[in-house]
């Protein structure tokens, strides 16, 4: 199993990262960093991390989830970023998890994939406009799930979030919660 970290190269919120990678490895679920460019990327707190290829160097097929990092660097670069926005639609089109946290969940409001579900994001006037153009139904709460779509407000979701998104990368495919499995 292999997931993709989306994260702005600049401006990333380090524990949005920092969290979900932590538990993507205790679950041995595998995973590459993804940017608008490779290379290093700075967090907002000054976290580094490398970038091993560019959004342009994903194959869909090879991974089980995108998992958008945010930060204010996700409205500069990822927000308006064509190939991610696509990638995120393709994912979800394809029953794959989709998970974005903080500002980053616009970039599903913008791919289509918010249409008529439940999701939150940061508290900002301009995020929870550009989620509910997105036809989105907006919560307060700090982590949503609806079907195989997980979206978190900030920093503060960021354990439970990650917490969430494996949990549902390493659910049993008969009995996942979109309720697409085989009925007896």
């Amino acid at each position: 199993m292999k997931v993709v970290l989306a994260v702005a190269p600049e401006k990333f919120r380090d524990e949005e990262l920092a969290e979900p990678m932590a538990a993507l490895k205790q679950a041995n679920i595998s995973f590459d960093i993804a940017s608008t460019r490779p290379g290093t990327c700075t967090g907002m707190l000054g976290a580094k991390v490398n970038a091993n290829i560019s959004f342009d160097d994903i194959d869909p097929k090879n991974y089980d989830g995108l998992i958008v990092i945010g930060g204010s660097g996700s409205q500069t670069y990822l927000w308006e970023d064509e190939l991610l926005v696509r990638l995120a639609g393709f994912f979800a089109e394809t029953d794959k998890v989709v998970a974005a946290i903080c500002l980053a969940p616009v970039v599903l409001a913008r791919s289509g994939i918010l249409k008529q579900k439940k999701a939150t994001v940061y508290n900002s006037q301009t995020a929870i406009f550009e989620m509910k153009k997105g036809r989105a139904i907006v919560l307060s709460d700090p982590v949503v799930q609806d079907g195989r779509i997980i979206t978190a407000n900030g920093p503060q979701a960021a354990k439970a979030f990650a917490a969430a998104v494996v949990k549902e990368l390493t659910s049993d495919p008969w009995g996942t919660p979109s309720g697409k499995g085989f009925q007896y």
